[in-house]
């Protein structure tokens, strides 16, 4: 964010602001080369990670310039022409780019976090091309450094982008770390995170500081060279600062989950160590030549490294052994989590939740749990495929009962994280067996308390059909004696014959309960195609009154169900007589069987009004109807069959233009050659048709 020159004192000493300097720029140079190697190794397929990598390149650029140029009046004097343009191209280039791409990053974070900007690349490429117009003024203008030699003219590249430089050091970075600032302030007042909020604070602030300075460089910098000179230096510093600010928060508060990378965190100033070691090994052998050779010097000094290990172990040991245990009670902890999960008794919950916590402790991309392991299953793959992925099996005992599959950002997974999911991986298996046993107990205590509660309305309902039958049939006979009278009057006559029907009506409807109370004997092997067809014929007449077209289609054998011939007989009456009832002004019901390996599919299906999805999700409740006359038993008998028998039945509603229904059936066939039941049992379909 300095100019791309600055004066620079060399007579025969180095002054104190030199030296202050060459600190300043070394470390800028360090935090941002550590900043590219952080965001390539993470490297996430987002807009955001690739434009935080451009500006950090271009702040690398101009401190690794600067230092270069520092470093060759050091070893120089006067730096050769070829090291000038070297050192000048890439501060000069480095400035070129950074007022756009600060404005842009901005933008982008605030896309990545929701804000209004969703037409984010739009506006990323508004402000790169926005903050390029001093370079078409330069050209536009004929601001170009000419060379004329014997052979002809042409164009001082290094002139160029020199001048470019300085027009855009002086009259662009400006507006352009203020809008970045006025970004800056934005997300802060709307970040939810208070890490965020701390993080965007300090840098506004810091593009406060850093405005006033570039208003002050301009205003008086061309007054007074030693005023330029200490403005310039404390550019230096505050170019530096964002870089800082940016590294704490990715390393210590995770920002931007980049500290959850602990390996490439440390390898990184191992790295640099040990190049600045190298760097003070070969100056100190230059400073020693004149008595001792080079070589001398480096072996000695590397040598001295092997009495350094014990004491570098002392002061690391405690770190390391500080961190191992941090990392192994967040695993531990995760463990507790899952197994507190586990204990519910639900092991899709269980799955779903070890998945979602599972990336979150260890700032994956993806998590996937696979029980049991489907080797037809495509492998997972990182975001962009530019992360890495590990497979992890679940075993229990010798035995793999699945596998746990992790992918990575974009960088290569550690082996701390490794060993970690290794670990939850290990006592995984026992956490799915928990949760089997618990999911196993709790159903079967339903269903002890589901048998209770049946056991206890059949017995109700076994009174209730005692103690009104009697009275019921009664009553019937009498009214059956007097309709045989001939001198009975008409209006009298239809009275009674009325009053028969009403008893043949409630005397059905007792059946039915004592039917939904009464549990079923399955097991049997029964031809489904048979009874099928037997129950379409007795419905036929039912059919025709209606003005319904019933229509049966049957594969070219026969099927057989593993059930009870009562319990699909009670489930084929009830779904025939709710698909012809479904249409009062005629329509066509049509039932078909047919094999789907080794189970037997039912469609029953109607061309009626439709069920709308919050009555589907209540018509197998019991004693729910929307008919005037139901007693709301019929769909309940028949969900409790089929689950009795070991089957399913889904609901599917509208079918075409808005209307028709269809009840898909699936129940499980016999292979076994045994005694079949082949369904002729009408009087049982008769009982349920009125319903």
């Amino acid at each position: 964010m300095s100019r791309p020159y600055y004066p620079l004192t060399w007579e025969g000493h180095l002054p104190a602001l030199f030296y202050f300097r060459l600190i300043v720029l070394t470390v800028g140079t360090l935090v941002y080369l550590f900043l590219l190697a952080l965001i390539v190794g993470h490297r996430k397929p987002r807009l955001l990670e690739r434009l935080l990598f451009f500006v950090s390149l271009a702040a690398f650029l101009i401190y690794a310039g600067k230092l270069l140029e520092i470093n060759s009046f050091i070893q120089y004097g006067t730096p050769p022409l070829s090291t000038q343009f070297f050192y000048t191209t890439l501060v000069n280039v480095g400035i070129i780019l950074l007022p756009g791409l600060l404005v842009a990053v901005q933008l982008a974070y605030l896309q990545s976090i929701g804000g209004r900007h969703a037409r984010a690349y739009e506006w990323v490429l508004i402000a790169l091309l926005g903050f390029f117009v001093p370079v078409v003024w330069v050209f536009w203008t004929g601001h170009l450094g000419v060379i004329t030699t014997g052979a002809g003219t042409w164009l001082d590249f290094q002139t160029i982008a020199f001048r470019l430089a300085v027009k855009i050091a002086d009259w662009v970075m400006i507006p352009a770390i203020a809008i970045a600032g006025g970004f800056q302030l934005r997300t802060a007042r709307t970040a939810r995170d208070p890490n965020e909020r701390r993080f965007f604070r300090a840098l506004f602030g810091i593009s406060c500081i850093s405005v006033v300075t570039l208003i002050a460089l301009l205003g008086f910098g061309r007054r007074s060279p030693d005023l330029a000179d200490g403005i310039n230096t404390v550019l230096i510093v505050l170019g530096t600062l964002p870089g800082l600010l940016l590294l704490y928060f990715a390393v210590r508060r995770n920002f931007l989950e980049y500290g959850a990378q602990r390996n490439l965190v440390y390898a990184l100033p191992a790295t640099f160590l040990a190049l600045l070691y190298l760097a003070l090994v070969r100056r100190v052998g230059q400073w020693l030549e004149p008595v001792v050779p080079p070589e001398a010097t480096a072996s000695v000094l590397l040598f001295v490294l092997l009495f350094l290990f014990e004491p570098l172990e002392r002061v690391i040991g405690p770190f390391l052994q500080k961190r191992f245990q941090e990392r192994l009670g967040s695993v531990q902890k995760l463990t507790l989590e899952l197994h507190g999960v586990a204990r519910q008794g639900n092991v899709a919950e269980l799955i779903n939740q070890a998945e979602r916590r599972i990336r979150d402790a260890f700032s994956l991309a993806a998590v996937r749990i696979s029980v049991p392991l489907d080797p037809a299953r495509t492998p997972l793959q990182s975001p962009g495929r530019l992360g890495h992925v590990v497979q992890i099996p679940l075993n229990k005992g010798s035995q793999a009962v699945g596998a746990l599959e992790a992918a990575s950002t974009g960088s290569y997974l550690t082996g701390e994280t490794t060993a970690s999911l290794q670990i939850v991986a290990d006592q995984f298996p026992a956490m799915l067996d928990l949760s089997h046993l618990i999911e196993e107990k709790i159903s079967l205590e339903r269903e002890l308390a589901e048998r209770e509660r049946l056991a206890s309305l059949g017995q109700m309902a076994a009174s209730v059909s005692h103690n009104l039958r009697n009275p019921l049939s009664s009553m019937k006979t009498v009214l059956q004696v007097q309709l045989e009278n001939p001198d009975l009057p008409v209006d009298l006559r239809r009275d009674c014959a009325l009053v028969v029907a009403e008893i043949d009506r409630m005397s059905a409807k007792l059946t039915q309960l004592l039917r939904y109370a009464k549990p079923s004997v399955n097991g049997e092997r029964v031809a489904a195609v048979n009874l099928a067809r037997q129950t379409a014929v007795l419905f036929r007449h039912d059919a025709e009154r209606r003005n319904v077209r019933l229509e049966f289609e049957q594969p070219a054998g026969e099927v057989y169900a593993l059930a009870s011939e009562e319990s699909l007989s009670e489930i084929l009456s009830n779904l025939m007589v709710n698909a012809i009832e479904a249409q009062p002004d005629g329509g066509r019901v049509r039932v078909s069987l047919s094999e789907r390996g080794e189970r037997m599919e039912i469609l029953v299906e109607d061309d009626g009004p439709g069920i709308s999805p919050d009555l589907r999700a209540k018509i197998f409740q019991p004693y729910f109807t929307t008919k005037p006359t139901g007693t709301g038993l019929g769909l309940s008998i028949v969900a409790r069959r089929v689950d009795e028998i070991g089957g399913t039945l889904a609901c599917e509603s509208p079918l075409r233009n808005g209307k028709g229904t269809r009840f898909r059936l699936s129940l499980p066939l016999s292979r076994d050659p045994g005694p079949v039941v082949d369904g002729n049992r009408p009087a049982a379909v008769t009982s349920v048709r009125k319903t």
